[in-house]
């Protein structure tokens, strides 16, 4: 999610090449509309699939958080390696070239999979049935777009309490907290990653290198901490204590500002690295805790719900990264 919006922020190279050197309010406007069309069609997915998964098992939603994760990790490693090949080139926009094509053709093929390969697995099937009976009717027309009917009207003549749900807004009272949390992660991580990363790290031994550096540790400690749920004995529950773990990575602002101001780029990185490991861990605890005790419907609601708060954290989070310009000029 938040490597989307890492991914999409244009840096010198690739404005210079999306604008031939010319610039311009039009071409600025567009790159706008563009990336723009980009979270929505994020927002879309996300909330489409994490919907989807919160009703299957906690680990496959694990997988897929995973799954984000790695993009961010893979495009780092891409972002590395074009920058070598090309640093001294004078051909560098290749570089660029090299990035969109890889992204588009990975995008590409994960729709296809997404929209003719995932419906048709066994176990995508098996859940969608079970969610559908339960009285989903998102669900249910996701079946029937696949061929498969189901019955879920003679089932509620049989036991009308069976097709019972929770409203959504009673959906999100019980489960305020884990909004919250969701929204808090985001707006820290967001307000940090990756515009303070790529700006105000001053100058360093790693020069250029130094903001990639940076968000590849980032893009990499994120992955692991999205997999520590492995290891059972490491998944943090209770809820009070995720919302305390969640208001205490706040600390990483005035780590981030005195290290930027003071310290050296070892600290930097580890501090990084910390931003990093904890938003893939917390991130997970929360949507893979939240569903648990509820029906397919509700928990399909309540992933979809959660995706709102997640998202609004997001974007509270890049707006909130202006507040680092503050006594730089603005």
């Amino acid at each position: 999610m938040e490597n989307l919006v890492a991914g999409i922020i244009p840096n010198d190279l690739e404005l210079d090449l999306a604008t031939s050197g010319g610039g311009g309010l039009g071409t600025f406007i567009g790159i706008c509309v563009i990336s723009g069309l980009f979270g929505v069609a994020d927002a879309h997915v996300q909330g489409g699939m994490i919907g989807d998964l919160s009703y299957m098992q906690p680990e496959f939603l694990q997988s897929f958080l995973a799954g984000l994760a790695a993009s961010g990790t893979l495009t780092s490693v891409l972002r590395l390696i074009t920058k070598a090949a090309f640093e001294n080139s004078k051909n560098g926009p290749q570089g660029s070239y090299s990035i969109f094509a890889i992204s588009a053709f990975f995008e590409f093929l994960c729709v296809i999979l997404y929209a003719y390969a995932f419906p048709k697995l066994p176990i995508v099937k098996y859940y969608r049935s079970k969610a559908a009976s339960e009285g989903s009717k998102t669900v249910s027309a996701d079946l029937a777009a696949g061929g498969i009917r189901t019955l879920p009207q003679i089932e509620a003549e049989e036991d009308p309490k069976k097709l019972e749900r929770l409203s959504n807004k009673e959906l999100l009272l019980e489960n305020i907290d884990y909004a919250f949390d969701l929204f808090l992660i985001y707006v820290l991580t967001l307000s940090i990653f990756p515009g303070f990363l790529s700006e105000d790290t001053g100058s360093h031994s790693l020069g250029a290198w130094y903001a990639l550096v940076l968000i590849a540790m980032y893009n990499v400690w994120d992955f692991i901490g999205r997999n520590i749920h492995l290891i059972k004995s490491l998944k943090l529950e209770s809820r009070k204590v995720l919302t305390l773990a969640i208001l205490s990575r706040f600390l990483l602002i005035p780590a981030f500002y005195f290290t930027a101001k003071y310290a050296d780029q070892g600290w930097m990185i580890m501090l990084t690295s910390l931003l990093g490991l904890t938003n893939g861990y917390l991130t997970v605890c929360v949507l893979t805790s939240a569903p648990k005790g509820y029906k397919g419907p509700e928990q399909n609601a309540l992933g979809n719900l959660l995706t709102l708060f997640l998202l609004g954290g997001i974007f509270a989070g890049v707006t909130l990264d202006w507040l680092w310009l503050i006594g730089k000029g603005w």
